[in-house]
């Protein structure tokens, strides 16, 4: 069931850092919006665990084809840490 991508390096036309928190929030949104609407028929448990996957898939891929990392495990522990403070944001947002 892995996808094989679409052959291309997707590279954004500016790196995201300079782009608006906005913007970001945005493109975040539009993920989102695709798990609300899987979740009229997927449970939210299963729904959650293939946007981890799907993370974890295209987060590979960046590593080893875009930023080509060296070290790969260096890279894991960078992606869980940005995980882990991002989680940890929205648990603590009375809003979520």
């Amino acid at each position: 069931m892995p996808s094989q991508g679409n052959g291309t390096q997707g590279q954004a036309s500016e790196p995201l850092e300079t782009r608006s928190p906005e913007a970001f929030v945005r493109l975040a949104d539009r993920f989102i919006d695709v798990a609300n609407r899987a979740n009229r028929k997927v449970p939210a448990t299963d729904i959650h665990m293939a946007f981890l996957y799907a993370a974890a898939r295209y987060n590979a891929h960046v590593g080893r084809n875009v930023r080509d990392v060296a070290d790969h495990e260096v890279y894991v522990e960078e992606m869980a840490g940005i995980y882990k403070e991002m989680l940890r944001t929205h648990l603590a947002d009375p809003d979520v």
